[in-house]
């Protein structure tokens, strides 16, 4: 089980080619953006950067990244997992992954209930695709 207390400041990413949004807990605030990554799923870098940018985020080793790992599409899931394991080899931010089936409403109660019982720091490189 993770310790709910090393996860205060993080970034989701839910990209699974519906409903895709960011979030963003800094601070003790948060903030969810709306993805529309329907024709360009490689826009969810410049996304992300504008993101952080927008709410001066610092990636450090205090600050995590929370990626849902499906089920969901081929491709929005393949590049937000790149991005992430990006992240965390360039910034050393550490690393979570979740199943689509865990966070049912994208808000900051159900993020914060999820995080203190369902993350994944081991298996992220095996997300589950829809056929």
């Amino acid at each position: 089980m993770i310790n709910s207390k090393t996860i205060d400041n993080f970034l989701i990413i839910n990209c699974i080619g519906n409903n895709d949004k960011l979030g963003l807990k800094i601070n003790k605030e948060f903030f969810i953006h709306n993805l529309n990554l329907k024709k360009n799923k490689e826009s969810l870098v410049y996304e992300i950067s504008n993101f952080l940018i927008a709410h001066k985020v610092k990636l450090d080793e205090h600050f995590s990244v929370i990626i849902n790992q499906g089920p969901g599409s081929f491709s929005g899931l393949r590049i937000s997992l790149a991005v992430a394991k990006g992240l965390k080899i360039s910034k050393n931010v550490r690393l979570y992954g979740f199943k689509n089936d865990d966070l049912p409403i994208f808000n900051q109660e159900n993020i914060e209930k999820m995080i203190m019982k369902n993350l994944n720091e081991k298996k992220l490189i095996k997300p589950i695709y829809l056929s």
